[in-house]
């Protein structure tokens, strides 16, 4: 409970530090997905608000399925000020977008950053952009353990602890081996940004495989796109950062 509290507050702190009245007020559209916009409150806001409280709250977690939403433009995200990342659950097919609620550095190196729902119920950690924790998405993945190099994923163990349906934890460990598979070009809500393309393929030793993908800045080491395996029951996650 405590360190949920403080990845609220943490979040809450930094809409109220953007400066203007407005700003506030698109981050909480985007934020407190279950309230909506006064009479008074600009269009544009309105519609991220309804967009965002169909595409947003509970969507990974498997509540609110529905209908499509309306799309959520590049521009509106852009708006808030805070770092943004969509998130697809394959398993679920739900996707959601994630907004960076904490960043800090421990003694491993690499940047964690906790990355949190809408609906503040999920949230997806990341080391360096590979998946590290998640809560809220049932089965979660509590710990990994991932091999990393100056910001890219490595060859070697990749050692996971797992949130079992029964309440139990489950320890899992996989050897990897990373490949670089090429410069190729992402595009994430209409930007374009180059990138290598590296392969994690990952053997346990009950002869199971995952493969994760990874899709890095040449120049900063900026993860772009990614597909990472998360552990048996939350499956496969599909991370594509729209904003830093």
């Amino acid at each position: 409970m405590g360190e949920g509290l403080g990845m609220r507050m943490t979040f809450l702190n930094a809409v109220r530090s953007r400066a203007g009245v407005s700003a506030i007020v698109l981050a909480g559209a985007l934020v407190l997905t279950g309230c909506s916009g006064g009479k008074d409150a600009a269009p544009t806001q309105l519609e991220l608000a309804r967009a965002t409280k169909a595409i947003v709250g509970g969507a990974i977690s498997g509540k609110g399925r529905g209908a499509a939403p309306a799309p959520i433009s590049r521009a509106q995200i852009e708006a808030v000020g805070l770092p943004v990342t969509g998130i697809r659950a394959e398993r679920r097919a739900m996707s959601a977008y994630f907004f960076r609620a904490e960043a800090r550095r421990d003694e491993t190196p690499g940047l964690i950053e906790v990355w949190m729902s809408g609906d503040q119920l999920s949230t997806v950690t990341t080391r360096d952009g590979v998946v590290i924790a998640t809560r809220g998405l049932g089965g979660d993945l509590l710990s990994s353990a991932v091999p990393l190099a100056d910001g890219q994923p490595q060859s070697g163990a990749l050692e996971q602890r797992i949130f079992t349906g029964d309440n139990r934890e489950r320890s899992l460990t996989l050897r990897c081996e990373t490949e670089d598979i090429g410069a190729e070009r992402v595009e994430i809500l209409g930007v374009s940004h180059d990138a290598r393309h590296l392969r994690q393929i990952c053997d346990g030793a009950d002869g199971s495989r995952v493969t994760n993908d990874f899709w890095q800045s040449p120049g900063d080491g900026t993860i772009w796109k990614s597909r990472q395996w998360a552990g048996p029951y939350v499956g496969y996650l599909q991370l594509n950062r729209v904003t830093k």
